[in-house]
């Protein structure tokens, strides 16, 4: 099952309440996403790091109804 952008960006903001999130569906088909976050949140944190704090907002959907999400994170300039 497929999960809608304005799913993934709850999830995310729910767990990051400062973060600026754009979802992008790259294939159309609610499966291949690409994610951008910026949050203070990240600040001083490897990016390794900040993408296991995305994943972890994501509770467990990846790789099940959220079959690929590409990211990018950073935080705020």
């Amino acid at each position: 099952m497929a999960m809608a952008a304005n799913e993934i960006e709850a999830l995310i903001k729910a767990a990051l309440p400062d973060a600026a999130v754009k979802i992008d569906d790259l294939a159309g088909d609610g499966d291949h996403y690409a994610a951008t976050v910026v949050s203070e949140t990240f600040r001083g944190l490897s990016r390794v790091r900040q993408h296991q704090i995305v994943y972890a907002a994501l509770r467990g959907r990846m790789g099940g109804e959220l079959h690929a999400l590409a990211l990018q994170t950073s935080a705020p300039t």
